[in-house]
């Protein structure tokens, strides 16, 4: 397959996504080859653990290649993106549970789908150039691939503020927020990557590790916390509009242009979460979602105003993020029924 190479480099199992041109989005068939290699490898006493990269500087993976999902769901076919999302999510469980480490490498951007490859392995490394996010609200989605997992896990309210405003987090950030673990720097890992698969042990990774990068979500803590503290989506809205500051003009700003009720869904998944605290729970949720997300959300206009128009002037179905109820949430977020994301028996 052009966009993806899977092969055994002596004692590692090698995944590197080839699609540089578009940022190595993730594509169908891409979900499923990596799927296939995990499956195959399992019990392959020649592989002693995997290592994921991608080809060119821009990008490890900067989301799913979500142009199929809008064609289809425009002409009224919802079920491609619903098999798109009910088959990558059954991938994104596998790598998170994957029994035998999982080394990731992720320059530029890793962004949505990228998130579900790169940040569920055992050793997550970011060098300089590294900028990872969670921005699905901004085309009427809410963070998915299991990224809800790790927001729900950040220190204090730092998941519902990267999980609404879709900020961009630095080596740094990523670290402590909890979506990778290691800084090393990315002219060390061609050297890295040949140790590792000359000699299968994941402790290189520790060796070559260095001190992570200053983190400035870090001073911005107490007042994240202070204003993304509430119930729901509304009552930040108005914490952040009662404060007269530079920190709050920004923040209203960058929420401002994204979907009033993915933010809101977002910020419910996230509380609802913190009582499970498992990929699963975190994946069939995001299932309720992004199943409902065409038919019922603002994904469809979402695509439209970033994608095909870029006139970067969605028309949500709310005008602001006050006037999201919680009927409107609770529809998006009913369980599915028969319909509903099943990882027990595909992954038992």
């Amino acid at each position: 397959m052009p966009d993806i190479d899977i092969r055994k480099v002596a004692r590692a199992g090698r995944i590197t996504l080839t699609r540089p041109e578009a940022l190595n989005a993730l594509t169908y068939d891409m979900c499923l080859a990596i799927e296939a290699a995990l499956d195959d490898w399992r019990d392959d006493d020649d592989v002693a653990l995997i290592v994921i990269d991608a080809v060119g500087e821009r990008a490890f993976c900067a989301g799913g290649d979500i142009a199929v999902m809008y064609e289809t769901a425009k002409a009224g076919d919802y079920e491609y993106g619903r098999k798109y999302w009910r088959d990558e999510y059954r991938m994104n469980a596998k790598l998170f549970e994957y029994p035998k480490p999982v080394v990731s490498l992720m320059q530029g951007f890793t962004m949505g789908g990228g998130v579900g490859v790169g940040c569920h392995g055992s050793h997550r490394i970011v060098g300089d150039t590294s900028q990872v996010a969670m921005p699905e609200c901004g085309i009427g989605l809410v963070p998915d691939v299991g990224g809800m997992l790790i927001l729900s896990r950040a220190p204090g309210r730092l998941g519902e503020y990267l999980g609404t405003t879709a900020g961009r987090m630095g080596p740094g950030d990523a670290i402590l927020v909890g979506f990778a673990d290691y800084y090393i720097p990315e002219a060390s890992w061609p050297a890295l990557i040949a140790e590792l698969e000359k000699t299968g042990d994941p402790s290189a990774v520790d060796r070559a590790a260095q001190p992570a990068p200053q983190a400035p979500l870090a001073a911005l803590r107490p007042q994240i916390d202070a204003h993304f503290g509430g119930e729901t989506m509304g009552d930040i809205a108005r914490s952040l509009r009662a404060e007269d500051s530079d920190f709050a003009a920004a923040t209203l700003k960058m929420l401002g242009r994204n979907s009033p009720l993915s933010m809101a869904c977002t910020i419910e998944m996230l509380h609802r979460l913190r009582g499970k605290d498992t990929i699963r729970a975190a994946l069939r949720q995001e299932y309720r979602f992004t199943y409902r997300s065409a038919e019922e959300g603002d994904f469809i206009e979402g695509i439209r105003a970033a994608i095909i128009d870029k006139d970067k002037s969605p028309r949500w179905q709310h005008s602001d993020m006050e006037t999201v109820l919680g009927i409107d949430v609770s529809r998006m977020l009913m369980p599915l029924g028969a319909q509903g994301l099943k990882l027990e028996e595909e992954l038992a």
